[in-house]
């Protein structure tokens, strides 16, 4: 098939990329690669596909790799004009829009940014999938809709109609402009409920990380809520997983629409502080700890139901302790790589 992978040197996008281009796809990743975080991370994992910085900087350029079977164009969602072009030259199978302003605390600072990227943005690819007559669209939603839920696990049944970050409020929206989308013009989609990721190649902003390069540092980590905190932590190659098996199945007309939403998580909740004591065992250090209150737009717990995900074959098989230990291997070969 031919895919299209918005986000392509993002976490996510990055690692779903690398695996649908081993399985024989024909890839076309875009990106923006803003600054919310170390752009050389984004150019090092465009690396890794084969595309050079030098041209992955120049917006609206085609660069493709060795073997032709991937092609970068650093371009914004916004984009009403290069936007459909893309889609009329390529005639994707297939849309996986990974690509979003992320971050839930980011967002009370920067709301402008979070509705031009993910509101905006995912309208214009929903316009493109209805004028391209694609055969499915995945989208990245986020566990964050489900907010202060206090029935766990967490269910795609539940009301999740009170989002407490400006993030999860463009998540939600997502879900219900593709609904639409499905309804109107009868495209498959499917919303991704991911459940915080880990993993190699993670992002700088996320606690993984945090906790790493502090204890590499020898600094302390902030703890928020005082540790009274748990998350359902999946890794990376399951997320990809569960992505890959949803992407071959496309949703049926249910009802009305041939719209599915999809938890992707472990389905095994961990407190923050085993987290933390996997990262300082792989690591082969202790780490000063910073206990502070719950952070605005934050939640205590998340907990995924997976049980309609697992019906289909999903597995969730990376515990913590050695999905953090693959993350550390990387990390420290990585910082290494960087300081030499």
């Amino acid at each position: 098939m031919k895919i299209l992978v918005t986000g392509a040197a993002g976490f996510i996008g990055f690692h779903l990329s690398q695996s649908l281009l081993r399985k024989g796809h024909e890839i076309v990743g875009i990106d923006n690669i803003n600054d919310y975080y170390d752009v050389n991370l984004k150019y090092d994992r465009l690396k890794e596909l084969g595309i050079s910085k030098e041209n992955a900087a120049i917006f609206l350029q085609n660069s493709s790799n060795k073997s032709g079977d991937f092609e970068f164009v650093r371009m914004h969602l916004e984009d009403r004009e290069a936007l459909p072009k893309l889609f009329e030259k390529h005639g994707f199978d297939v849309v996986c829009n990974l690509a979003a302003q992320a971050g839930v605390r980011y967002s009370i600072e920067n709301p402008e940014s979070y509705v031009d990227s993910n509101i905006v943005g995912f309208l214009n690819i929903l316009e493109c999938c209805r004028h391209h007559k694609i055969e499915h669209l995945l989208y990245a939603s986020s566990s964050s809709v489900y907010g202060e839920n206090k029935k766990v696990p967490f269910s795609k049944e539940d009301n999740v109609d009170h989002p407490i970050s400006l993030y999860a409020a463009t998540k939600k929206s997502n879900e219900l402009m593709a609904h639409t989308y499905s309804h109107l013009y009868n495209i498959p989609t499917t919303g991704l409920r991911f459940f915080t990721v880990y993993g190699p190649w993670g992002r700088p902003d996320m606690a993984l990380y945090l906790f790493a390069d502090a204890i590499s540092k020898g600094a302390p980590i902030k703890v928020f809520n005082n540790g009274n905190m748990s998350r359902d932590f999946t890794f990376i190659e399951d997320i990809v997983n569960g992505i890959e098996l949803l992407l071959e199945n496309p949703p049926r007309e249910e009802v009305k629409a041939a719209y599915r939403i999809s938890n992707i998580g472990n389905g095994s909740p961990q407190s923050l502080g085993d987290f933390i004591e996997a990262i300082e065992a792989s690591m082969g250090m202790t780490v000063k700890k910073e206990f502070l209150p719950m952070q605005a737009g934050d939640v205590p717990q998340t907990w995924a139901d997976i049980s309609d995900i697992q019906k289909m074959g999903y597995k969730s098989t990376t515990d913590i302790s050695e999905g953090v230990q693959k993350f550390v291997d990387w990390f420290l070969a990585y910082r290494g790589n960087k300081e030499q």
